[in-house]
């Protein structure tokens, strides 16, 4: 089971920064800052694919055209009422970042690189303080107007301005983006934090300057606006699905960067607020493809006929990616949760090899770090390098930042583990929360209670049992389940106690990692800050990942950061599986090689006549 998370898209929301790719790739075919322009870059100065490149290896390069596809997105996102996905209000449909092209796009078997899409190349200056970025004249909008560098402008202006806060955090060091002439534009920066500023902009939703000028960008619309991507919004009933129709006339279907890619001629979302009957749906047939974030789910619901016959597919393939960052996230804004102490006994409650063994057929392993699956976790003690950047702050740090980084311990999986839980009343009386009565109060007599957020049903068996752990500490606790749209504005308000988050995070992480975990993300609402992390070392730590010119200091730098995260005990880590639990019908095939850092179903998968002719004759 994973808690609410938003999947990326070619540059969906916001959070594109976030979830751009996930981890280093290997083959590198040359520097991404050679001298002129260069037809891709990346982070570290590589790339894979050579100037001349065909498609990616990847893709079906011929894969057959038409189709459709009916699923179900993101698992957190159970309505919509806009399709403007680029603010902070509303309730954005799926799929959105279909609509928009950028002017370069991603790879998803390497890191961080992208490659020419409306810009045809790029040119970094030496000292990574500007980016030139040459347009392909060929680019149009749907309606046929072209894709021109006013446009590129006008929707770096319109998003840092207009747009959701966190483009805000994400680009405030990029200083300008001016039109050199209507095919040529430049981006300028500022400071040291520069080194994935010319991917971060390639990868921007380009909007219509000419459309906006008429539509307001700042308010939610149910009118389908104008694009450059490979669909065009179909039919839809806000909060119950939406459809995206392949544009047979777009204009950039056979550029190397998407021949094989984008097949189906119909993308279908569907929305359910309950997951029993979207399971339900799915076997009845009402849509083709889920994948099964529920572990008593995908361990027993599948018995059933049409999987016994294989008509329905289980597929788990492997996720490379970082696994990222899950658990049960305190709200350290309210001052109940303020000392690490009260945190760490909170979280000893939890009995994870109790819910796993119980709960979820043991299909987990637990989460330990805020990099987990990936070379940027933290484990032992420092090294060398992790030393030489924490040293500095000793006197600010916890002294257990210094030794082996901090590992919840193992229960006796009993789900009431006594030896945990007297360590956990030790140190809520530490943190002066004493039993008076069976409760626990602090000085002023307020008592210590916790209300869990979700909006999940299948939550509520897990904080069932962990809830009666901590009354055990003298802890009152309650449950707010909430709908979808209640749930996404109490998050952005930061108004909760406790509540679950999933973080995907990429091998080489960019400026989205101060939206997760910066001070100033802290303090601005709607950023997936929801911890409320304002610490100056973690800061410094950021700012040491995002200006390092190596892999090596790069791990360096969230090593040590990964190490301070987790002493502080900002989360009640839950559990992770790297690996991709798909139900779907078997009407569809895949290329050979599946993209090491994406699942590749919308991106590469193809609808395969044949096999849905033997489906319906089964």
């Amino acid at each position: 089971m994973r808690a609410n998370w938003r999947r990326p898209g070619r540059h969906s929301t916001w959070v594109s920064f976030a979830i751009l790719i996930a981890v280093i790739g290997t083959a590198v075919a040359e520097p991404a800052r050679a001298s002129g322009p260069t037809h891709g870059l990346s982070a570290f100065d590589q790339l894979k694919y050579p100037p001349d490149f065909k498609h990616f290896d990847y893709v079906n390069p011929d894969a057959p055209k038409g189709g459709r596809l009916a699923m179900i997105g993101t698992a957190a996102r159970v309505t919509f009422d806009s399709f403007n996905g680029y603010i902070l209000k509303g309730d954005p449909a799926q799929g959105l970042e279909y609509l928009f092209d950028s002017l370069m796009a991603r790879a998803l078997d390497e890191p961080d690189a992208v490659y020419g899409l409306v810009a045809k190349s790029a040119e970094v200056a030496d000292d990574n303080l500007s980016v030139v970025f040459h347009l392909r004249e060929e680019a149009k909008f749907t309606d046929g107007s072209p894709v021109r560098a006013e446009d590129v402008v006008y929707s770096f202006e319109a998003l840092t301005k207009l747009g959701h806060p966190s483009y805000r955090i994400s680009l405030r060091d990029v200083t300008k983006a001016e039109a050199l002439d209507p095919l040529t534009v430049k981006y300028t920066f500022q400071g040291e934090l520069t080194r994935d500023l010319p991917m971060t902009v390639a990868a921007l939703p380009i909007f219509s300057k000419a459309y906006y000028e008429t539509q307001p960008f700042d308010q939610t619309t149910l009118k389908p606006p104008l694009g450059s991507g490979p669909y065009k919004i179909g039919p839809f009933k806000a909060g119950t699905f939406v459809t995206y129709i392949r544009r047979e006339d777009y204009w950039a279907k056979d550029l190397p960067v998407n021949r094989g890619q984008y097949n189906f001629g119909e993308l279908r979302y569907e929305y359910y607020r309950d997951r029993q009957a979207e399971l339900e749906s799915l076997l009845n047939g009402s849509f083709d493809l889920r994948e099964e974030f529920t572990s008593v789910s995908w361990a027993t619901a599948y018995d059933v006929p049409a999987v016994r016959e294989g008509k329905i597919i289980r597929m788990s393939p492997e996720d490379s990616r970082p696994s990222g960052t899950q658990g049960f996230f305190f709200n350290t804004r309210r001052s109940k949760f303020s000392d690490p102490r009260t945190r760490h006994a909170i979280a000893l409650a939890f009995d994870f090899e109790w819910a796993n063994n119980n709960l979820f057929y043991n299909l987990y392993k637990r989460t330990t770090s805020y990099f987990e699956n990936s070379d940027m976790k933290a484990s032992g003690p420092p090294g060398p390098t992790e030393l030489e950047l924490l040293e500095p702050y000793r006197a600010q740090l916890p002294p257990e930042v210094f030794q082996e980084a901090y590992v919840p311990p193992l229960s006796d999986g009993s789900g009431k583990d006594r030896k945990l839980l007297r360590q956990a009343a030790a140190l809520l009386d530490e943190a002066g929360w004493k039993l008076q009565g069976g409760v626990r109060r602090n000085a002023k007599g307020e008592p210590l209670e916790i209300e869990f957020l979700t909006f999940s049903e299948a939550f509520l068996r897990i904080i069932g049992p962990y809830a009666e752990n901590l009354k055990l500490l003298g802890i009152n606790t309650s449950t707010r389940l909430v709908d979808g749209s209640q749930y996404q504005r109490r998050i952005e308000d930061y108004d909760f106690d406790i509540t679950t988050q999933r973080l995907v995070l990429r091998l080489t992480p960019g400026v989205e990692i101060k939206n997760y975990w910066g001070s100033q993300a802290a303090e601005t609402k709607g950023t997936p800050n929801l911890a409320g992390i304002a610490n100056p070392v973690v800061d410094a730590m950021i700012d040491r990942a995002l200006t390092a010119k190596s892999r090596a200091d790069l791990v360096a730098a969230t090593r040590a950061m990964d190490r301070v995260m987790r002493a502080n005990h900002y989360w009640v880590p839950h559990w992770y599986k790297a690996e991709h639990n798909l139900a779907f019908w078997d009407k569809y095939s895949w290329p050979k090689i599946k993209p090491k850092y994406d699942r590749g179903v919308i991106a590469t998968w193809w609808y395969d006549a044949e096999k849905a002719a033997k489906l319906q004759r089964k």
